[in-house]
């Protein structure tokens, strides 16, 4: 069976102090190619991403589903595009040395998509992620499978996907709607969708630009409701 080629591709916002945890974790072996795409930052996140090895891509217009887009547009561009495409968070620190995780059942053909949903390994019986954020995502996660029949464990944004399947989705949203929009457009498009459990730690440097705050949680949160209504009664 022909090797499947695989590149990473990590949206960053003022990640420097974050970035090179998160790329010195990433396993080479399986990675082909690593594109940091710099939202607009204004520290060194774009120095820093070279100097951990990726390729860095610009996008000025504000917005985690921009970046992404830019990203993939990037790679679209490639002679010879990815066959997988990994989604990672700039501050996922060492919970990207289990990309293999994610991989894996792609590769041995038993599933198109394969979501990270967060395990905690602290050893206090505290969440890394906010109590906030945990009652936002369950009610979003509560709407969508009232709306679309399909119960997800997380909105986790660790994901591994087929390219070609990825194409099939159509992506468009330009901020924090992305990873619900994939997710309910592959439910849509009868996608082969697996979850898997990624041991999580939280951020290990700087602020989460959205469970960092409750005001970004409340504007994310507000953000995933209304696509997950929009797509419901999404026509095409």
């Amino acid at each position: 069976m022909t090797e499947l080629s695989v590149a990473v591709l990590i949206p960053a916002l003022n990640e420097e102090e974050a970035l090179p945890a998160t790329l010195a974790a990433i396993p080479r072996g399986r990675v082909n190619r690593i594109v940091v795409v710099d939202n607009g930052s204004r520290d060194r996140t774009r120095e820093v991403a070279r100097e951990g090895g990726a390729v860095v891509v610009e996008e000025s217009r504000r917005g985690y589903g921009a970046a992404c887009l830019a990203g993939m547009q990037h790679m679209g561009a490639w002679t010879d595009p990815p066959d997988i495409i990994v989604f990672v968070d700039g501050d996922a620190g060492g919970s990207a040395e289990h990309l293999d995780l994610l991989l894996d059942p792609i590769i041995s053909g038993v599933a198109d998509l394969v979501l990270g949903t967060r395990r905690t390994v602290e050893a206090s019986a505290h969440s890394p992620v906010p109590l906030h954020a945990r009652m936002g995502n369950r009610l979003v996660l509560t709407l969508v499978h009232i709306l679309f029949g399909r119960r997800f464990e997380d909105f986790a944004p660790f994901r591994a996907i087929r390219t070609d399947s990825l194409d099939l989705l159509s992506m468009d949203d330009r901020d924090w709607g992305w990873t619900l929009q994939m997710q309910v457009r592959a439910v849509r498009h009868a996608l082969r969708i697996e979850e898997v459990p990624i041991p999580h730690s939280g951020r290990r440097a700087g602020r989460s630009k959205i469970s960092g705050t409750l005001s970004g949680s409340i504007r994310a949160g507000s953000k995933m409701l209304y696509t997950a209504v929009r797509e419901r009664f999404r026509t095409a």
